[in-house]
């Protein structure tokens, strides 16, 4: 039988490219998962490490399984790993979100294993250019598997050693199983079993033939969040009665198809997919989630009512695909193929989309493969970028005939660019009403895409705002406000949700996540666009504007309840809830009770003194309360922390420009046109290199090619020029104080009058 023993405990590690031979008792002590980003990956300015850690530990031979065969299983290292043992190099592996395996040659009584992992800038290993960070470590689990010499396959691109399809119209399931070194008069037992455990099937055959059918008298199927009924299949290689290997995987039977009028069907039946995204990082972790951190996330998903997740930029852990398959969530897995295509990457992404399909095939929550996300950011695509999405395409109908392909595209990209037309499916990334634009184009847009592309499904695959504890009687596109989130987030439901060719909608994001490059909002290194915060301890206010929509579960939420210091003499308070009335009472006198087919009910409130509100929606109540004050509570006011300037170094002579007004307005005056392009070209000067004096990354090439970009220019406009100099720390530079107040000057000189 098949053994797994789990070496977590007690690695040695260091950052350092020099191999040790011995084991370096000297280094720090410390047990997996780790991540050496789990600090200065988050804290902003786009300086955290990037280059080789050092793993080393002992490993006793009585510790290991007893088997003729043992092998290394590394289930996440970022981004590219090497493995040592007993001094010999055995495995070199480029990608850091699948799970890869190796032989262990020559095990000894005393052995020393050393696992080198590198998360450095370089220009073929995705992601390399994106919003978020790339935690380095070995983040995930990391086990050694012993088995017989007879055994089911381990180290091809981290298969699970069987892949199983289901099929609901024949009622029957096709095994396809990966025996390696089978001998004369091995057999394979395969039996499955139902949710309950009972064994419905059993079926022996030689181990000579991999593929075998099962039919089933009835099937039972998988219906996402209403019934995610799952089936085990086990597959033992067998020696007469002994079990030399064993493998299984859960299946559920299902059927889907998008539809380009109706949206998403599940089962025959129309399952419109409302839900969202999800990062793998949280505050003060990174990536080296637990699993207990895992049934967190997923928790809140589920209280959120969502029925769909993107799982994105990467592969997830596998503890998170099971969750989604007991949960019955309908998944998106892709790959890192983000931002720019790399001209060396092709292979990578290959690579990287190969282990994605096998080692997550048989999960019957994941329905499409996603082959890029924003990869026109740079411009639109060229012939090179055509081809490898080509490749991707082809690769996906070939290794998977069941499920559909799919990509998210940068908002500027064309809906005439050829690319958007490879995959099955596509989805755009719209934020209109945050990064310029105003929420009421989203709607509009899809309709002039369907329009254009009748018989294309056309989805949203991200869409959202930032949020931190900033608050306004006044909300405006820009301000950071949990209020502007708020109503940001109503817009976009009521446009959304009521389109049903739009087969799929994920809001950008579930949970804040780390980008260490990000200056903005006030807490830098992150991007607070989350329903929910990085430490999963504080739901926002959006978060109930969509669990009034998508949960069936009764209850009734105040907004507004970290906005308390209130000048105005009434204030408007909104209530959100998914019961058909609300009643809102204010120091114990009701305001009325009021319906709304969209859930969302506001309110006018006195507001004197100290005013104790209570919200009523059938048997559910929430509590919330108001404080008069005369002035303004600055506490609720956005400021930066770490700001390049502040608001009062900015001089602004009325009449006149300055790093305030927006690039639309500062571009449609001649000198300005120049200024800002001076200011622009300096940014790309100033990219980080590495020590040779190289751009490894191709940061500074990505960032000129945006430039190039005229709707990148289009969807800027409405951004002040301080807060461009804010985000640019995406692209790996940080602009100095003296630069900004040197700019500022000159648009001071430069008189306008806006119309």
């Amino acid at each position: 039988m098949r053994q797994v023993v789990n070496i977590n405990q007690n690695w040695f590690f260091c950052k350092t490219e020099e191999i040790p031979t011995l084991l370096p008792e000297s280094w720090e002590l410390l047990n997996l998962p780790h991540t050496w980003n789990a600090v200065d990956g988050q804290d902003g300015g786009g300086d955290y490490f990037r280059g080789h850690g050092i793993y080393a530990k002992k490993l006793l031979m009585s510790e290991l399984p007893e088997a003729e065969l043992r092998y290394l299983e590394i289930r996440g290292a970022n981004s590219g790993a090497d493995v040592y043992w007993n001094g010999e190099k055995i495995a070199h592996h480029e990608g850091g979100y699948s799970t890869w395996r190796v032989l262990l040659p020559k095990v000894q009584k005393e052995n020393l294993l050393i696992i080198d992992v590198d998360n450095s800038a370089n220009d073929r290993i995705y992601p390399q250019f994106a919003d978020f960070t790339f935690y380095g470590g070995l983040y995930r689990d990391v086990n050694v598997i012993g088995v017989s010499a007879s055994h089911f396959a381990l180290e091809e691109l981290g298969t699970p050693g069987i892949k199983v399809t289901p099929d609901v119209a024949t009622k029957s399931v096709e095994i396809h199983v990966f025996p390696e070194n089978v001998q004369f008069g091995q057999n394979i037992r395969y039996t499955i079993k139902d949710g309950e455990g009972c064994v419905v099937e059993e079926n022996v055959a030689s181990a000579e033939s991999t593929v075998t059918t099962i039919p089933l008298e009835s099937i039972h199927l998988w219906h996402g969040r209403k019934d995610p009924y799952l089936y085990t299949i086990s597959a033992e290689l067998l020696e007469g009665e002994k079990v030399l290997d064993n493998v299984e995987a859960r299946i559920g039977f299902r059927s889907f198809e998008v539809d380009p009028e109706r949206g998403f069907i599940l089962n025959g039946k129309e399952y419109p997919l409302r839900g969202v995204s999800r990062h793998q990082d949280r505050w003060g972790i990174g990536n080296a989630l637990l699993p207990k951190h895992h049934r967190e996330d997923m928790d809140l998903i589920c209280e959120l009512g969502a029925n769909t997740i993107r799982l994105a930029h990467y592969q997830h852990d596998q503890y998170f695909y099971d969750l989604c398959d007991e949960k019955g969530m309908i998944i998106w897995a892709e790959i890192p193929y983000i931002s720019k295509h790399l001209v060396n990457g092709v292979e990578n992404t290959v690579s990287q989309m190969k282990e994605l399909i096998i080692q997550n095939y048989n999960h019957p929550s994941i329905v499409c493969w996603g082959l890029s996300n924003e990869i026109t950011m740079v411009g639109n695509a060229d012939e090179a970028t055509l081809e490898n999405h080509r490749i991707l395409n082809d690769l996906c109908h070939e290794m998977d005939k069941t499920r559909f392909t799919t990509m998210a595209c940068f908002t500027a990209a064309p809906i005439t660019d050829p690319y958007v037309q490879i995959p099955d499916t596509v989805s755009y990334n719209h934020y209109f009403g945050w990064y310029g634009g105003d929420t009421c184009m989203n709607g509009p847009w899809f309709d002039k895409f369907h329009e254009a592309h009748p018989r294309t499904p056309i989805g949203c695959s991200e869409y959202g705002c930032e949020a931190l504890n900033w608050h306004t009687s006044d909300p405006a596109q820009g301000d950071y406000t949990e209020e502007y989130q708020a109503y940001y987030h109503e817009e976009l439901i009521k446009q959304l949700f009521s389109r049903k060719y739009i087969w799929a909608t994920h809001v950008w994001n579930m949970f804040d996540f780390g980008c260490d490059g990000r200056n903005e909002g006030g807490e830098n290194g992150q991007n607070h666009k989350g329903l929910v915060t990085f430490d999963r301890s504080y739901k926002k206010d959006s978060f109930y504007a969509y669990k009034a929509w998508l949960s069936d579960e009764p209850f009734v939420h105040i907004c507004g309840k970290r906005y308390v210091d209130r000048v105005e003499k009434v204030t408007k308070v909104t209530v959100y809830s998914n019961q058909p009335e609300v009643e809102l009472f204010a120091g114990g006198v009701s305001l009325g009770k009021k319906s709304s087919p969209e859930h969302f009910f506001y309110y006018e409130v006195p507001n004197a003194g100290v005013t104790k509100l209570e919200a009523v929606a059938g048997q559910c109540k929430d509590y919330s309360e108001l404080h008069k004050v005369e002035v303004f509570n600055e506490e609720y006011r956005f400021k930066e922390q770490g700001a390049i300037l502040n608001w009062f170094e900015i001089t602004a002579p009325k009449g006149y420009l300055s790093i305030n007004d927006t690039l639309g307005d500062v571009m449609s005056t001649f000198r300005g046109k120049i200024y800002v392009v001076q200011f622009l070209l300096s940014i790309v000067k100033g990219i980080k290199k590495d020590s040779t004096g190289k751009d490894k990354s191709g940061n500074a090439g990505a960032f000129a090619g945006m430039l190039k970009n005229k709707n990148i220019w289009q969807m800027a406009a409405g951004f002040t020029i301080i807060r461009i100099a804010n985000m640019v720390g995406l692209a790996g530079v940080k602009v100095e104080k003296e630069t900004l107040l040197n700019l500022n000057k000159k648009l001071n000189s430069i008189m306008y009058c806006k119309k």
